[in-house]
């Protein structure tokens, strides 16, 4: 029961979603320097840096769960704030370690995102907008740090997935803001459901969700990538717009829970668009 209360804790499933799109942003960035151990380390360190993220998300959160999610570990007292602090530390030390294994560049990128995360649990999380782009960050950091384990962040292809990655992000963040409006209130989240209102949140997802759209046009014009990336990005970018139009015309809690969730699945066909386009480059 103790080890299932700490592998809870790590939210074990967004852990591992890290530790693949490290791989994914090497195989974008170079595909012919694949190698093992880099990619193995690469894995480890995204699956542990990310598990120690989650950890400290816990731990701050400690009394906001206890009303909201009261069978989480901590809040539950099935771990000790004292346990869930060593094993966050044991997470982030193990994690910059493999980091460091991996290349000195390596190291300071798992660094910056090991200090995101805590700057985004101990007082970013209140402050809305840099709360949004700290979490828009870490979705793109692993594509930037997978880059340069094979090629040093050379192929200008990882910075425009780490870039419509970003841009994506923020739209979703801003928009999950309307569904949350009651529950940051309590927290005292500024979000910009709250300090705009809920149409003018809407209006600002919006725009990041089309600047998303739009820096996907770059690699085919740049000629990074060929009709195959452009057939495929096509689809997410149709859903993108869709999800714009929708939250523009209703901006309800409900609507922005489910624009919200389709947003993920246009990030996912987006993320498999510059995986497929990056490999199959014609």
């Amino acid at each position: 029961m103790r080890m299932k209360a700490f592998l809870t804790l790590i939210r074990p499933v967004n852990s591992l979603m890290v530790g693949f799109a490290v791989i994914i942003g090497a195989l974008v960035a170079n595909p012919n320097l694949f190698n093992p151990l880099n990619f193995i380390l690469g894995f480890f360190t995204g699956f542990l840096i990310s598990s120690y993220s989650m950890v400290v998300n816990d731990y701050y959160d400690i009394e906001v769960d206890k009303i909201n999610n009261p069978n989480r570990p901590l809040a539950k007292g099935r771990v000790r704030k004292k346990e869930a602090l060593i094993f966050s530390l044991l997470l982030l030390i193990s994690g910059l370690y493999l980091s460091f294994l991996t290349s000195f560049e390596n190291f300071i990128i798992a660094s910056l995102f090991a200090l995101l995360a805590w700057i985004y649990n101990y007082k970013a999380k209140s402050l809305g907008l840099l709360g949004n782009s700290i979490v828009s960050l870490s979705v793109a950091i692993p594509y930037l740090y997978g880059g340069m384990m094979v090629n040093g962040l050379k192929e200008p292809l990882i910075w425009f997935l780490a870039l419509t990655s970003f841009l994506a992000s923020m739209g979703r963040e801003v928009i999950k803001t309307i569904g949350d409006v009651k529950g940051d209130k309590l927290r005292k989240v500024r979000s910009l459901a709250i300090t705009l209102g809920k149409r003018g949140a809407s209006k600002v997802g919006v725009i990041f969700f089309l600047l998303a759209v739009i820096s996907t046009s770059f690699p085919l014009i740049l000629n990074l990538v060929g009709k195959t990336f452009l057939i495929l990005v096509t689809f997410p970018n149709l859903l993108f717009l869709y999800l714009s139009y929708s939250i523009l015309k209703d901006y309800s809690e409900e609507n922005s829970r489910r624009v919200k969730n389709l947003a993920l699945f246009g990030m996912l066909l987006g993320l498999l668009a510059f995986l497929i386009g990056g490999l199959v480059r014609y």
